[in-house]
């Protein structure tokens, strides 16, 4: 394999990343480093996700990984291909044994895209068995594969139990028929990758103030008489422009349509006085997911009071809630402590509280007390853990509705924000 390139510094500035291992532009690696930000070290970040994956199959008696969730190929490997077009066609793979061995399969003709990886010790071709690829040879292909893979195993004297995170039907099928004995990978990765390294951190920063850039430029150009998806498209240019990767959904949405929440943005025309709601879901610098939630008043007029007293209520709720994170925090005191929404506002509440963040949305879930899932989430908070923190407040018969998400990281000591998008003054009055 090529050996990573090194960074190259000029005097405070780092001039670029080697195009194959990241997209951030030089631009936008030149604004973050004048606004003060530090970048992350690729590679350092690549041997802490190996040790966090192996002591968490170490943990949990896993003696091998087969991942094809493109999220846990990324983090497993730092190899991006086609994220959104592998993840409903299973065309690449990840097989991580308990000594440390990888061997990644990715799509036909692309073993060229791993060539800086050099903590990948095999690159190989033709993962899976989905039908588009395969038709009616699919269950011969997944016996293939799946004869493939035990031949690895064996070769490395493990016979399981191996881990999976995710499979079609006819792979499911064939590997069943070998006897091997299959847990569940899922849960060995989300645990893996629940805790953020320094690096990681650095990473996630940098992605955050791309998202922060980005919503000011919405904020920009918005103005009545501009279309949902007009706007919309703003988020997804300057997040594309800058080196992010894509957005996750599509939800944005003004007026009326804003109640009950997760419409998602359409050809409606946004008119002065009314309020436009958005959740960024996006898939940043670095492959890092920056999701945050803010709600506008579009047009330059004043809020009504419906608006300011949801607003409030919303702003109340995060900023109380976001200060429970503490390591050491059981996660059922964020369940069962904290701010509690007005009755008038619980039918349309969102599904949770809180949840982890990543490579994308991640454990936990914090549900709210009337959907929590007992024994699901007996755990306390760490440092390094990092929730995003949400509250929606809409009345059941009412027009509008007001959506806020911040990011927030858990210290040595408690808690920071890293999302420092402001809110709009107008509405918290």
């Amino acid at each position: 394999m090529t050996k990573i390139t090194p960074l190259s510094r000029q005097g405070d500035h780092i001039s670029h990343y080697d195009p194959n291992e990241v997209f951030v532009t030089p631009v936008m690696t030149s604004r973050l480093l004048d606004l003060g930000y530090v970048l992350p070290n690729l590679e350092n970040i690549r041997c802490y996700r190996r040790a966090r994956i192996l002591a968490e199959m170490e943990k949990r008696k896993v003696d091998a990984l087969l991942l094809f969730d493109p999220l846990n190929i990324r983090y497993a490997t730092d190899s991006s291909n086609m994220q959104l077009w592998t993840s409903h066609n299973l065309a690449r793979a990840v097989l991580v044994t308990i000594d440390g061995h990888v061997i990644f399969w990715d799509f036909a003709k692309c073993q060229h895209m791993a060539e800086h990886l050099h903590r990948i010790n095999e690159v190989r071709t033709v993962a899976g068995s989905f039908y588009f690829e395969f038709g009616d040879s699919s269950e011969k292909q997944a016996k293939s594969f799946c004869q493939e893979v035990r031949d690895a195993l064996l070769q490395r004297n493990i016979s399981g139990p191996i881990g999976i995170d995710r499979m079609d039907t006819d792979i499911a099928k064939a590997f069943f028929e070998t006897g091997l004995k299959i847990v569940a990978g899922q849960t060995v990765m989300e645990h893996a990758r629940v805790i953020k390294s320094a690096d990681e951190i650095l990473a996630m920063r940098c992605a955050v103030a791309g998202c922060k850039m980005a919503m000011a430029e919405m904020e920009k150009v918005m103005q009545p008489g501009m279309a949902e998806v007009e706007l919309w498209s703003v988020l997804h240019k300057e997040n594309i422009a800058q080196g992010g990767e894509w957005i996750e959904t599509r939800l944005l949405s003004s007026g009326p349509r804003t109640n009950p929440w997760m419409r998602e943005a359409s050809g409606r025309i946004m008119k002065a006085g009314e309020i436009m709601a958005f959740d960024t879901d996006l898939i940043g610098l670095f492959g890092i997911c920056v999701d945050t939630s803010r709600t506008w008043l579009v047009g330059d007029i004043d809020a009504n009071a419906a608006q300011i007293e949801m607003y409030q209520i919303a702003h109340e709720h995060i900023e109380t809630n976001q200060s429970l994170l503490a390591p050491g925090v059981p996660m059922r005191d964020l369940t069962f402590k904290g701010h509690v929404l007005p009755g008038a506002y619980q039918a349309k509440k969102y599904c949770v509280k809180m949840h982890g963040v990543g490579l994308c949305d991640e454990f936990p879930s914090i549900y709210y007390p009337d959907n929590y899932i007992e024994g699901a989430f007996d755990y306390h908070l760490e440092p390094g853990m990092v929730l995003c923190v949400e509250a929606y407040v809409g009345k059941d018969d009412g027009i509008e509705g007001i959506k806020l998400e911040n990011q927030v990281l858990v210290t040595d000591t408690g808690f920071e924000n890293l999302t420092t998008y402001p809110y709009d003054e107008r509405l918290l009055g």
